[in-house]
């Protein structure tokens, strides 16, 4: 079996990158836009975690059935939260085990599934959102002026598209 050399490798995936993106136009964009979202999503994630103990991800189901009035179908929290159905049932099972939501059965066999934010889980949320929101300015809102986070914002917009994970 014959191992390409590294200029070898990087020259294949270029010309491969050159076909779709012909003089790689928004390539640099893009690069920049995943290394923001992994190093900002990385450093709220530590930061909330060392100083209240929640998860970003357990944060950010709190804060999904807050904003929906306190409660959700589990599908819906899942298309929200943007993870699949299974992997949202393991999260409220282990936030359900920690008193933070509870699960309630609908539908006439059971299978239906609403998910409610507890007192408990309202409090753990107002408890943490201030380190979450202070994370979101002091590592993206103070660096950028009103004008640029218009523009990130429009611009982002238009590239959002609805995703459901199975």
């Amino acid at each position: 079996m014959q191992v390409l050399s590294t200029p070898g490798v990087a020259g294949l995936v270029a010309e491969v990158v050159a076909e779709e993106l012909p003089g790689h136009r928004g390539l640099a964009a893009w690069q920049s836009l995943l290394k923001a979202h992994a190093s900002l999503l990385r450093q709220l994630e530590t930061d909330l975690e060392a100083q209240t103990g929640l998860q970003l991800s357990d944060f950010d189901v709190l804060a999904q059935l807050a904003f929906a009035g306190g409660e959700l179908r589990i599908t819906e929290l899942a298309v929200r939260a943007l993870i699949s159905r299974s992997g949202m049932t393991r999260r409220v099972a282990r936030l359900a085990d920690q008193g933070l939501v509870r699960r309630i059965s609908t539908g006439v066999d059971g299978r239906g599934v609403i998910v409610a934010l507890t007192d408990s889980g309202l409090a753990r949320l107002l408890e943490t959102t201030p380190v979450h929101t202070r994370g979101v300015r002091e590592l993206f809102v103070a660096r950028l002026d009103d004008q640029e986070l218009a523009a990130l914002q429009s611009a982002l917009e238009k590239v959002t598209v609805d995703c459901t994970f199975g």
